[in-house]
């Protein structure tokens, strides 16, 4: 990865997409704080590694302090890992961020894990979700790293 966009720090990143995993990075550089892990999951419908259990990695590691989960429309991942946060007692604070807010219904957007087959699957739904197991969710992903500083402030 870049070198002036990953500087070591205490904020771990689970992602869906690469391209955010690195507006993330740099958000959080640029506010100080750095990251200690960042895992890039894919959104592909079949995936080795689930957004929990990349969100459990980094709440058992002792250099991470904050966690970015960035998630997209389509399946259950993102609400698995946050119904995990919550029922585990939420030991570190999480800002999530889901992308696809204006996807429409039923079309396959960027690849072939990002598609909307329900109502649990919208983004509108997954971000309400998020919000109800203690997750800090922005709107936007230009809001992620102000986020991170409040959480960590």
């Amino acid at each position: 990865m870049p070198g002036f966009i990953f500087k070591k720090g205490k904020v771990g990143i689970v992602s869906k997409s690469g391209t955010l995993t690195y507006e993330a990075a740099d958000q959080v550089v640029k506010q100080g704080f750095g990251i200690t892990t960042a895992i890039g999951i894919g959104g592909d419908p079949i995936i080795g590694t689930t957004t929990k259990e990349a969100v459990e990695l980094l709440m058992n590691d002792p250099e991470t302090e904050a966690i970015v989960m960035i998630g997209e429309i389509g399946g259950q991942l993102e609400a698995d890992a946050a119904r995990w946060i919550k029922a585990t007692g939420n030991k570190k604070p999480v800002v999530g961020f889901i992308a696809g807010q204006t996807a429409p219904k039923g079309r396959t957007m960027g690849h072939a894990g990002a598609i909307v087959g329900g109502s649990d699957d919208t983004a509108q739904a997954k971000m309400e979700i998020l919000r109800e197991n203690g997750i800090h969710v922005v709107e936007s992903p230009a809001e992620i790293g102000k986020k991170v500083a409040e959480v960590l402030n």
